[in-house]
């Protein structure tokens, strides 16, 4: 877990009253939040990143559900890819206010990332996953940095492809009890050259979760390749539950 330690206020001066926690999603860490977090600090919010260790879905809501005790204002829970699934699930948690997925599964209940995968999209490669081993999935190396990650530097795209954090089954199946998305506000980030999760996907699960959707012409990894954009989202949603204060 990473906590901000910068001033609480932005650089126009204001404070911000509503915390940001991130939760990744499968294959990756809490690193690849570092360009968001740069942004969405210096703008004066508390940013708080979550580690998953993906191995089992509970223990994943577990983690984040640890975060959000810690944080110190209202929160906007924000989930990238198997994250979407996490922060369904811990989303219902007291201090959070709102949800923004980025290229997420958004399960509805009784349903998991697994069942949500399986769906085969007309037209669309299936993600290059190889079959599981010992209770765990990952994503073919060979094709990673194209399926992933394909508008990030090559170097870094290369990089994650080698250092893949296994998948654990007993998360990809975890399902879903009651998705906070039915009782808080949401909204999407679909990530329209996403060749992880199809935007024909993305598009279905953001709809039937009425949530408020942006397109953005991005890879899978939609927080490295387009931070800004994506931090305008999320700061969109900061400020529909009340964000600021003037610095008096």
């Amino acid at each position: 877990m990473n906590k901000s330690n910068r001033s609480p206020y932005g650089q126009d001066g204001v404070v911000r009253s509503v915390s940001i926690v991130l939760v990744h999603g499968a294959f990756v860490d809490a690193s690849g939040w570092r360009a968001l977090y740069e942004i969405l600090s210096q703008e004066g919010y508390e940013v708080l990143a979550v580690q998953n260790p993906t191995l089992t879905f509970q223990g994943d809501v577990d983690a984040t559900r640890l975060v959000l005790s810690e944080a110190r204002h209202p929160v906007v829970l924000v989930g990238h890819s198997y994250g979407g699934a996490v922060i369904t699930e811990a989303g219902n948690h007291a201090k959070v206010r709102a949800l923004v997925y980025l290229a997420a599964f958004v399960p509805q209940a009784g349903e998991s990332v697994f069942d949500l995968a399986s769906h085969k999209i007309p037209g669309a490669e299936p993600a290059p996953l190889l079959p599981p081993t010992d209770g765990f999935i990952r994503v073919d190396a060979t094709q990673f940095p194209a399926a992933f990650a394909a508008d990030i530097d090559p170097a870094q795209a290369h990089f994650m492809a080698a250092a893949q954090v296994p998948w654990g089954l007993d998360a990809a199946q975890g399902k879903i009890s009651a998705p906070a998305w039915r009782e808080k506000p949401s909204y999407f980030v679909l990530a329209t050259q996403d060749k992880m999760i199809p935007a024909e996907a993305q598009a279905m699960m953001a709809k039937r979760a009425n949530a408020t959707i942006t397109e953005i012409r991005s890879s899978h990894a939609i927080m490295m390749s387009r931070p800004q954009e994506v931090a305008a989202v999320i700061a969109n949603a900061a400020n529909s539950i009340g964000s600021t204060a003037a610095h008096q």
